[in-house]
């Protein structure tokens, strides 16, 4: 793996000089953009809109509009708006990994130390196990500022980035059923439905059985053959009575 950023971790006094690794990667298909008519690559230009003609990449530069104009940045303007976070992921407080929302997970990356032998690292790891704790920090990543939280993963050190809270919409727009009436005997058969299906977090149980679908088709057409699609007809409920619906359902599971 390739380290797609070199720093440190701050808590405290204690400083470990670190570089992250991508933890993640994707499970989907890539797909190139062809012309139907022969099959050709598309490729994709940077086009200026008033010459009409290709702008070279090493002329490209980045620009707010602030009025009527473009105030231009370069590298420098990025890095000096946040120096001393630049280099640091500075961990501000900790606070129990369980109080925070999944709607605010973002990316995870690996965090490897610098030094093979690096005690602090260690004690990180451990104290953060210890107490079922995790550093919340932020830091500077492809010229923006990222908040994130840091937590072990087996005795590895994890950097997840998450959502800043303006980054998430409120929810006051969504229409839900205020005036729904559960009765207990609808509430207590939803409950023992849910410890029916209840178990063990395991993501490994779980493919991405789209992306495998896909490529068995592939692979089928390159030799002129077409697959066998069962198709599914939607299931309609029998009945419209809530209790009903639940009762089958727990037959269904036994």
């Amino acid at each position: 793996m390739r380290a797609i950023w070199t720093g440190s971790i701050g808590f405290g006094l204690v400083n470990i000089p670190i570089k992250l690794y991508s933890a993640t990667q994707t499970s989907s298909l890539d797909f190139d953009m062809l012309d139907s008519r022969d099959h050709e690559r598309i490729r994709f230009q940077r086009i200026n809109e008033r010459t009409k003609k290709e702008v070279p990449y090493d002329k490209i530069v980045k620009g707010y509009k602030l009025d009527d104009d473009y105030v231009i940045l370069d590298e420098q303007d990025f890095a000096d708006a946040a120096p001393e976070k630049s280099r640091e992921i500075a961990i501000e407080n900790f606070v129990d990994i369980a109080e925070v929302n999944p709607m605010f997970y973002e990316t995870s990356y690996y965090v490897e130390p610098e030094g093979k032998n690096s005690k602090a690292y260690a004690l990180l790891v451990k104290a953060l196990q210890e107490t079922k704790k995790a550093g919340l920090a932020r830091f500077v990543l492809r010229s923006s500022e990222s908040l994130c939280i840091v937590h072990p993963v087996g005795d590895v050190l994890v950097v997840t980035r998450i959502r800043f809270a303006q980054e998430i919409r409120p929810a006051d727009e969504v229409t839900v059923p205020d005036n729904a009436t559960v009765a207990k005997k609808e509430l207590d058969m939803g409950i023992t439905l849910i410890n029916q299906y209840a178990g063990k977090f395991d993501v490994s149980e779980f493919k991405n059985q789209y992306s495998d679908e896909l490529l068995k088709i592939i692979k089928l057409k390159a030799k002129g053959k077409r697959p066998t699609v069962k198709k599914l007809k939607p299931q309609k409920a029998s009945s419209d009575d809530l209790f009903e619906q639940l009762q089958r359902s727990l037959k269904k599971v036994s």
